[in-house]
């Protein structure tokens, strides 16, 4: 199979049919075998629905529906773990993402070997204060942080080679880093293509100015997992075994100094410097103590599970 296009969504049934054809058109057109995974995540309207009733007329239309609401990794994680074509696409479910776009992404990471090829919404439909200014601080601190130099690290359109989504790891709010976390699993060759963001045309945006909170925090994550999340003894470590030298190093000053130098002066208690010697050295302690429960949590962790689904179609 040529391309699997993964969707996931959350109470956009007006779009969905819309949203099928165009993809259905395209995909026709330019001769691709091809199937479309929407991933239902909790939709409370008539999503799944309209889901089942395209699945009926359509074979190459495939749909899983969540219990509840996960989040949008979860559903990215199920629908990459089901995928069975060469190129997996992303896209959203509100039209915003132009299907036309599918062939030369196709073509990018067939033709030009690229791992993954992620869209840039350079002109965006947006409101400039609630979304477009947050997300370009948002993206410069992402390219900075992470040395992934992409403009959009947020947009839903993207193109993967099969082997990138069958080796990387979906999951808590990560959907925002996928390109990081293909870097860290060694898929260096990442690309970028402007492709055309539309206005929305039914419902309303699920995510509001909180997502750019998270965002930043789950940066911050990533980051450290990135450069210790398999070993987290070098930093919590290193880091203890700084602050207890510091501190024994108070703690030997005040004991030379009440020995040698002034025996008769004030208590050891009675100095500032020995609360800092002592308060430093149980800390660094502790930091000791958490990067090795931090060794031992990751030699024996397992897989969890992150999702319950209710049903499937075509899988």
């Amino acid at each position: 199979m040529n391309i699997s296009v993964v969707i996931p969504l959350l109470n956009e049934h007006e779009s969905l049919n819309e949203l099928h054809d165009w993809i259905a058109k395209v995909m026709q057109s330019n001769h691709f075998s091809y199937e479309i995974i929407f991933i239902d995540d909790g939709s409370t309207d008539k999503s799944w629905e309209t889901i089942e009733i395209l699945s009926k007329k359509d074979a190459n239309v495939r749909g899983i529906r969540f219990f509840k609401n996960y989040g949008k990794s979860q559903a990215l994680h199920i629908g990459f773990k089901k995928a069975i074509g060469d190129v997996v696409i992303t896209m959203d479910a509100d039209l915003q993402d132009n299907p036309e776009e599918i062939p030369e992404l196709y073509n990018m990471i067939v033709n030009n070997d690229y791992d993954l090829v992620s869209g840039w919404k350079k002109k965006r439909y947006d409101s400039v204060i609630g979304k477009n200014l947050p997300s370009k601080l948002f993206n410069w601190a992402a390219r900075k942080t992470s040395g992934v130099k992409l403009h959009d690290f947020n947009c839903g359109l993207k193109a993967f080679k099969s082997e990138v989504i069958k080796n990387i790891d979906v999951n808590g709010e990560m959907h925002r880093y996928i390109p990081v976390l293909a870097k860290n699993e060694g898929f260096s060759k990442i690309g970028e293509k402007i492709v055309q963001h539309q206005a929305r045309k039914y419902g309303k945006t699920k995510f509001g100015m909180e997502r750019f909170i998270h965002g930043f925090l789950d940066l911050i994550t990533i980051w450290f997992i990135s450069r210790f999340g398999k070993r987290p003894m070098h930093f919590f470590g290193a880091l203890g075994v700084i602050m207890f030298i510091v501190g024994f190093g108070f703690a030997l000053y005040l004991g030379i100094d009440k020995l040698f130098v002034n025996p008769f002066g004030r208590l050891i208690t009675q100095r500032p410097q020995f609360y800092i010697s002592l308060v430093t050295m149980i800390i660094g302690t502790q930091f000791f103590i958490a990067g090795f429960l931090g060794e031992i949590i990751l030699r024996s962790q397992r897989d969890k599970k992150r999702y319950s689904i209710k049903e499937e179609l075509n899988l």
